[in-house]
């Protein structure tokens, strides 16, 4: 059945989650629990990329394509990079729509809110697949327009504005990419990456190429965008920041080198923006103050360490820097949704307004630690195995003084993260809280919780994802 091969899982994978859109939509003008259709959406989209996971795994790789003119075909392509990029997006989506349904159980815009979710998922879905530079860069502005409309949730004038900024920052980024797209197509003469496999493009087409990369995925000097989104509701906050938007430009930066030729030199560019990014970044979270910016630092931290190992190159370097997009997108979600618990609860993002908040909230102090340490890379949890990888990669192409600024970095995400649990958790010297304070909702600690124990097990156990990475790219590299 067509459902049940490879390219109907694939087309299925892309097509759902936007049809699930519409259906949301639909179910409100209905009077119906739109929280719900999001929450199946997201469901039927994670079965779906298990599906591919585990036929890719098998050797079977999805090839669909609609010939379109002046060479924009549909392409998609399934491979098991795709299929796990797929898979760590739509399991983090999937959990963030359940942790949804505590959070804006009362609040305004849900049917916009759902909705838009779940067209982001789809277009991540076909940024994910498309071997088409032209429906790759498609996606990728659906992607930007999804999460104009999710920053700015609340409406209020100062949200809207940091909406706004979010917008522009990185749409003004797509058209370095609209522009190398235009390069490719006149010099190469072709669109599609599995056509321009192995081919070596314009310095200046690669260089376009890494700065759209830098500002979806928020590295210096494009990273002000991120804290600034953080206006937004949590689960929004864990979708850009963990799951999704910020992992396209990083996705899409090793996707497109993994056929087409980088030039040391560039490689050489591209790992020290991102030392000099995760640097400036880690020392802004240890003087911030605000939960949520201090999280979204970390973010713009990590992610140069994961441009960093595809930068590098390599066997070693790919691998670790997927295993790290896996590891970090779910410590860091786990952190973020901890953080809306964190505040729903407090009624402030002002860690100075905080403390005690251990026995308060046991559970998620728990899980706040957990995911904290993964991101730290404490063995044996799973962000310790991907940072390593990394380093060992680092050391082998990377100049010493980005190895250097790399490692202060790791000091500086191990200082931050033990200050803010600290302050929040354990520091008895802050305001007391009302009686009625409490744990969240059960939906939103069944999520910080799973995405707390994956943060652990994953490490515990890091031979399967490590199985399946090493796979994917003896196969491509």
């Amino acid at each position: 059945m067509f459902m049940f091969n490879i390219n109907g899982i694939i087309i299925v994978s892309v097509l759902f989650p936007i049809l699930g859109g519409l259906l949301v939509v639909l179910t409100g003008r209905l009077g119906g629990d739109t929280a719900k259709t999001a929450f199946l959406t997201a469901a039927v989209t994670l079965l779906l990329s298990f599906f591919a996971i585990y036929y890719t795994a098998a050797g079977r790789a999805a090839d669909f394509i609609v010939y379109m003119p002046m060479g924009m075909d549909f392409h998609l392509v399934g491979n098991m990079m795709c299929a796990y990029m797929a898979g760590a997006a739509s399991f983090l989506s999937f959990i963030i729509m359940y942790y949804s349904q505590g959070y804006i159980e009362e609040g305004p815009y849900q049917t916009e809110f759902y909705a838009t979710a779940m067209l982001f998922l789809g277009s991540m879905m076909g940024l994910v697949y498309s071997s088409n530079l032209v429906w790759l860069f498609v996606f990728w502005e659906m992607t930007a327009i999804c999460s104009w409309r999710l920053v700015g949730y609340f409406r209020a004038k100062t949200d809207i504005a940091k909406a706004n900024k979010t917008f522009i920052i990185t749409v003004f980024g797509a058209l370095f990419l609209l522009l190398a797209i235009v390069d490719i197509a006149q010099t190469n003469g072709s669109l599609d990456l599995t056509l321009l496999n192995g081919y070596h493009i314009s310095v200046t087409a690669a260089l376009f190429i890494i700065l759209a990369a830098f500002s979806k995925s928020a590295i210096f000097p494009f990273s002000s965008w991120l804290p600034d989104a953080g206006v937004a509701p949590s689960p929004v906050t864990a979708l850009l920041h963990a799951a999704v938007l910020v992992k396209i430009g990083v996705f899409a930066f090793a996707k497109i080198f993994s056929y087409i030729v980088l030039e040391i030199e560039l490689a050489q560019f591209v790992m020290y923006i991102a030392a000099i990014s995760s640097l400036i970044a880690g020392a802004s979270a240890l003087k911030e103050t605000n939960i949520k910016r201090i999280i979204a630092y970390s973010t713009i931290s990590q992610l140069g360490f994961i441009f960093l190992g595809i930068a590098a190159g390599g066997f070693i370097g790919f691998s670790g820097a997927f295993l790290f997009i896996l590891m970090h997108g779910i410590a860091k979600g786990g952190l973020f949704l901890c953080a809306g618990i964190i505040e729903h609860k407090t009624h402030t993002k002002d860690i100075t307004q905080m403390g005690g908040l251990i026995k308060i909230m046991p559970i998620t102090a728990l899980s706040f630690g957990f995911c904290a340490l993964s991101v730290m890379g404490i063995p044996p949890f799973g962000g310790f195995f991907s940072k390593f990888m990394v380093f060992i990669a680092a050391s082998e192409a990377a100049p010493w003084p980005v190895i250097a600024i790399f490692a202060v970095a790791a000091v500086f995400t191990l200082a931050y993260l033990t200050r803010l649990f600290y302050i929040i958790f354990l520091n008895e010297n802050r305001k007391k809280y009302e009686a009625g304070a409490h744990e969240a909702p059960r939906q939103m600690l069944i999520s910080v919780g799973v995405l707390a124990a994956f943060s652990l097990l994953l490490g515990v156990f890091v031979k399967l994802p490590l199985g399946y990475i090493y796979k994917m790219f003896g196969g491509f590299l």
